[in-house]
């Protein structure tokens, strides 16, 4: 099983593609990086480069679900309606590929890397590090923050319909 694991953003878009083995054995990290998107153009052209960008990751390599990190309630609106923004573009890359998209909570996920909802980003990087047998944690943050979605839906596991 191939997983697209996204933590999204407008500025910066973490991802992260995991393959979990069909029987017992370690899981794989295939790729990661960051979309990253200019703060100098309109909102319209950055959403429209996450989805190409997301769109391009899903057709190279045709996972079998898109785990994507869901909006948290934050302090500010503005960010929180930002984010929308970006994740709307995701889910509909995936969504016109027919990917099954997983969506899990922030803390959802830290407490599937982790252990603990509550762990820091740093401690993320650290557990994404060694499950996956690292040299070093995946770089930057954003992109660690997308493999350890990728990561919780091969542990968690249960699709959004």
């Amino acid at each position: 099983m191939i997983v697209l694991g996204i933590d999204p953003g407008t500025a910066v878009t973490g991802y992260g593609v995991v393959r979990a083995p069909g029987g017992p054995g370690p899981l794989a990290l295939v790729e990661c990086g960051v979309i990253r998107t200019s703060p100098r153009l309109p909102l319209a052209t950055r959403i429209r480069d996450i989805f190409e960008g997301v769109a391009e990751l899903v057709d190279r390599h045709a996972p079998d679900a898109v785990c994507v990190e869901n909006v948290f309630q934050g302090k500010n609106v503005r960010s929180a309606l930002s984010l929308g923004h970006a994740r709307g573009a995701i889910l509909l890359a995936a969504a016109l590929r027919d990917v099954p998209i997983a969506e899990y909570s922030p803390r959802e996920i830290k407490k599937a890397v982790v252990g603990n909802g509550g762990a820091t980003k740093e401690q993320v990087a650290f557990m994404v590090q060694r499950q996956l047998r690292l040299k070093t944690p995946p770089s930057p943050m954003d992109a660690a923050d997308g493999v350890a979605a990728a990561l919780s839906h091969c542990m968690i596991g249960s699709l959004v319909p």
